[in-house]
This record gives C-alpha cells, sequence and structure tokens, in this order.
C-alpha cells in the first residue's frame, strides 16, 4: 500500500474497482453503472492512478466470469459467485483502496485492512438498506444524489458525487425532430405506458427504446405497453451506444414519467449531454438535476406531461448542452471519488499508526 498517498502527498493510488457481474464494462448496450465506470476508470487513468477493474467479461483485468451475466439477471447465484471470487481477488492486490459497485461484494468488507467504498446506485431503503445499516462503517457509502441520501439518512453516508457522462461522446443536434422519446428498461417504475399517453395527448408521435430482459419487464411490456403501440408509438428494441446516442440527440425531448424515487437517472444527463429537453415527474433525483425551465420541465402529476412536451420546443439546445457540460461532465465525477479515495485512505492510516484519532469525512 502507498503510505506515502496515505500520509496525504498527492501520490498516484491503487484503486481496485468491482463492477457488478452483469454487463462489459463499457457495456455495447445496455448498462448505466458499467458505463459510469467505464468513464470513471478511464477518468482515474488520466489523473495518474492504477485502477484495477475486477468484473465479468472483456474490459474486466481480473475476471469473475469470462462472459457478463446478463441472462441470468434477477438470479441470486451469480452475484454470490462473483462476490467470492472478486474477494478472492482482492486478496492478491496490493490497493489502497476498494471500490465495490456490486450488491453482495461490500459482505467481505469487513475483512480488509484498506478501506471499501461503496457506491450506492439504487434503491436504498427496505432489504437493501438493512443490508448497508448492518454492515455498519466497514463500508463508506457515496450517495448518487441528495435525494437517495434523505431516503435513508442514518447510514454510512461519506460524500455525494452525482454520476456523470463523457459529455463529448454524445452528439449535439441544436435542430430537434417532432417526436418523442422514451428510453430505459421496461420496469413499471420507468412508466412507459404513461409516455405513450403523454406524447399522444399532445399530438406528437413517440420512440421507445429499452431493456426487455426481466421477467417483470417482459409481463410489464406485454400488459401495459404492448397494447399501446401502433398509431404514433413505436418500438425500436433495446439501444446500443450508436443508437442511444442516435435517438436522443434527434428527439424533441426525452419523456421520463417516473412511478418512484429514482435515484439519479444517467439517461436524463445523457438527453441533456445531446441538447435535448427533459420531461419528466418530479420524483426522486429528478429536481436535482433537471434545471426546470432551462434544461427541461419537472412536473409533478402525469397529467401535466403533455403541455410540458409542446413547451420543450422553446427550450434552447445550446443551454442545455452547456448545463450537462458544466454540471455532469466526467471531471467533477472523477474528483469527487478521488476526494472520498484520499480522505478515508488517511484516516485509515491515522487510525493503524495510533497518531491521530480518525478524521470524518464533510458530510
Amino acid at each position: 500500500m502507498g503510505l506515502a498517498g496515505a500520509g496525504g502527498s498527492r501520490e498516484a493510488l491503487h484503486i481496485a474497482m468491482v463492477a457488478p457481474p452483469w454487463y462489459e464494462v463499457p457495456p455495447k448496450g445496455y448498462g448505466g453503472i458499467e458505463s459510469m465506470l467505464a468513464d470513471l476508470v478511464r477518468g482515474l487513468a488520466a489523473r495518474g492512478h492504477r485502477v484495477t477493474l475486477i468484473g465479468a467479461g472483456a474490459g474486466a483485468d481480473l475476471r469473475t466470469y469470462e462472459e457478463p451475466q446478463s441472462a441470468r439477471i434477477g438470479e441470486a447465484y451469480p452475484e454470490v459467485v462473483h462476490a467470492a471470487r472478486a474477494a478472492r481477488l482482492l486478496c492478491g492486490l496490493d490497493a489502497d483502496v476498494v471500490h465495490d459497485h456490486s450488491l453482495a461484494g461490500p459482505l467481505a468488507a469487513a475483512s480488509r485492512a484498506v478501506p471499501t467504498v461503496v457506491t450506492c446506485h439504487g434503491d436504498v431503503t427496505g432489504e437493501a438498506g438493512t443490508i448497508l445499516r448492518d454492515l455498519g462503517e466497514a463500508v463508506s457509502l457515496v450517495a448518487i444524489s441528495l435525494a437517495q441520501r434523505a431516503q435513508a439518512p442514518d447510514l454510512n453516508w461519506v460524500a455525494r458525487v452525482h454520476n456523470a457522462v463523457d459529455v463529448a461522446s454524445f452528439p449535439f443536434a441544436p435542430v430537434k425532430e417532432d417526436w418523442v422519446l422514451w428510453l430505459g428498461r421496461f420496469s413499471p417504475d420507468k412508466g412507459a405506458d404513461l409516455a405513450i399517453e403523454a406524447a399522444r395527448a399532445a399530438g406528437r408521435r413517440i420512440v421507445l427504446a429499452g431493456k426487455l430482459v426481466e421477467a417483470a419487464e417482459r409481463e410489464h411490456f406485454r400488459e401495459r405497453v404492448a397494447p399501446l403501440l401502433g398509431a404514433g408509438a413505436e418500438y425500436v428494441g433495446e439501444a446500443d451506444g450508436a443508437l442511444k446516442r442516435g435517438l436522443l440527440s434527434r428527439a424533441r425531448c426525452l419523456v421520463l414519467p417516473l412511478r418512484w424515487e429514482e435515484p439519479f437517472g444517467m439517461v436524463l444527463i445523457e438527453a441533456m449531454a445531446c441538447g435535448t429537453p427533459v420531461v419528466a415527474i418530479g420524483r426522486g433525483a429528478v429536481p436535482e438535476i433537471v434545471a426546470d425551465g432551462l434544461t427541461g420541465f419537472v412536473r409533478r402529476d402525469p397529467s401535466e406531461l403533455p403541455a410540458a412536451i409542446e413547451e420543450a420546443g422553446r427550450l434552447d439546445p445550446h443551454v442545455i448542452r452547456a448545463h450537462a457540460e458544466r454540471r455532469f461532465d466526467v471531471g467533477p465525477m472523477v474528483e469527487g471519488y478521488e476526494r472520498v479515495y484520499r480522505a478515508l485512505i488517511a484516516s485509515s492510516w491515522r487510525e493503524a499508526s495510533g497518531r491521530l484519532p480518525a478524521l470524518p469525512l464533510t458530510r
């Protein structure tokens, strides 16, 4: 371990980054966490740090599975096997800090001598919150929004770092087409059916692109979405990186009628990176990400969405893109995590040496 770095110098760190087992890093299609991870790894390397990525399939430096376990999402064993193999691989690394993005991986954190940072990418209430609560100070939690943190304020939060995208990798289109877009996974929480209804009420064609893999997604699509298709509502399948960027850059607006407290929403910042307005229900982190009246419209009720879809045409794509560059480009995310790593390593080093009491992170 680089104790000189732990003692407070600006030396490079060795960061062990643990991805979930479901998709490659970067992903070929769906995979918001994996996209964020790819940008974070590249950004840290550009700042001179050594990053060892542990994950499944191509892109990982150390593999827990030769192929991603996408077809088994929702099963317990792939996650548990991945965690066990990641723990074994971590034993052989001389890392300064472990940054875990998986579900079961943090269960091994208490056995490590180095700090474990966990980014909470999903729900932190219910059983998910219980796991994190029971892990206590063995893990240092990073929220991806203030809204997420507010859902379980008693957890061991050490920071809030917004997710980010490489804004330059998203095409900017100053002139938009007339149709609207829904993009995501076909969970009831994401409101694809509500988006179709809002677009129809606004007299606009809607294109839907999304993940349709898990049983719950297929059931929701069959029962609530498929009956609404046709007559100006078209499903084009799951979007890979190129199709996603093309759709986001050309659409009049992105429509996201959420039914849950979304902890972040990568598609929001991807749309804004293209200069495309967002029309969304203001649940979870949406009001924290979308500047109402500037980069989109945040509304309380689905009945308000048709009017907002029409208003979206008056927003300036240049202003929207500039907002994304300023708030959600990769640089601020990388710097945020670097501060977390250094503070935790310094605190751990002081405790281990007995020189000083642990220093709390600014929360």
